[in-house]
């Protein structure tokens, strides 16, 4: 009996626009091929089975869940990171964070960094990728999340890492580093994007700082110093309109060298600092 009901062409023909690019993820996925295999050979059969699971996914993403959970993985500099519901998803603008971390030293440089909310650990393996002779600490709260960052570490071969469960510098008393980074949560409590978009299905405890949105942040500013190497450096990715409130919290804390850098849109994405001397 012959299962195959349409081809790949067939099936993309009723897409446009996002839909089309997230119709072709979920397809592949469906039929364990790559996206750019399915773009070369629109012939492709697609039997009914695969068909079905096809639709059941492209269902779930009208409903807004983001494609990356969808099909568990998720690129970021250029590394593929397995994501599921306990984690975020990685984001392009938080490249612009390790890009800004990477020009603390070069290829040769030998750094500690402390990646704290480390999450999928995506910061974390794209720094030692970048920067092998770097000891990076990589920590969470969330027990879930470490299990998550552990598995894509082992699966790309970056056994260096530690990995350790912390609320913030809850674990690390008495040690210090060159370098602390951080994406923590910075949406306030209230923001009506929590429940009007894609954000509503990942972890809150991930996005959601407080009533400001300023609570993590001011955190992480307040407690660095203690936990920094002289002139060690500090950076924080913060929404596009805490810059100004973010370099307040870092002056407060007594950091010097206070710089914001863009994201890929021109918004102020990572505020950076250097402890004193």
């Amino acid at each position: 009996m012959n299962h195959r009901i349409s081809s790949v062409g067939e099936i993309l023909t009723a897409y446009n626009g996002d839909a089309r690019r997230d119709a072709e993820l979920l397809l592949a996925h469906c039929l364990r091929r790559s996206r750019a295999t399915l773009l070369a050979h629109p012939e492709l059969a697609v039997s009914s089975e695969a068909a079905l699971r096809f639709a059941a996914l492209m269902q779930r993403r009208v409903a807004g869940e983001p494609v990356a959970y969808l099909i568990g993985e998720k690129e970021f500099w250029s590394l593929p990171l397995k994501v599921t519901h306990d984690v975020l998803v990685p984001r392009p603008d938080t490249e612009c964070l390790v890009a800004a971390v990477l020009e603390v030293g070069g290829r040769d440089s030998k750094l500690s960094v402390a990646d704290l909310g480390t999450g999928s650990g995506a910061i974390a393996l794209a720094l030692a990728t970048e920067r092998p002779l770097w000891t990076i600490l990589a920590t969470d709260v969330s027990e879930a999340a470490l299990a998550v960052a552990r598995e894509n570490a082992a699966r790309l071969g970056l056994v260096s890492i530690e990995f350790c469960v912390s609320d913030w510098f809850e674990a690390l008393a008495g040690r210090r580093f060159d370098v602390i980074v951080s994406n923590p949560p910075y949406l306030a409590a209230a923001d009506a994007a929590l429940a009007a978009s894609d954000l509503r299905f990942e972890p809150r405890r991930a996005l959601v700082a407080g009533p400001t949105g300023l609570e993590a942040l001011a955190t992480i500013a307040a407690g660095s110093l203690s936990h920094l190497n002289p002139q060690g450096r500090l950076f924080l990715e913060h929404g596009f309109e805490q810059a100004n409130d973010v370099r307040t919290l870092l002056e407060r804390a007594g950091f010097s060298t206070i710089r914001t850098h863009r994201d890929l849109a021109g918004h102020e994405r990572v505020t950076s600092a250097a402890a004193p001397a």
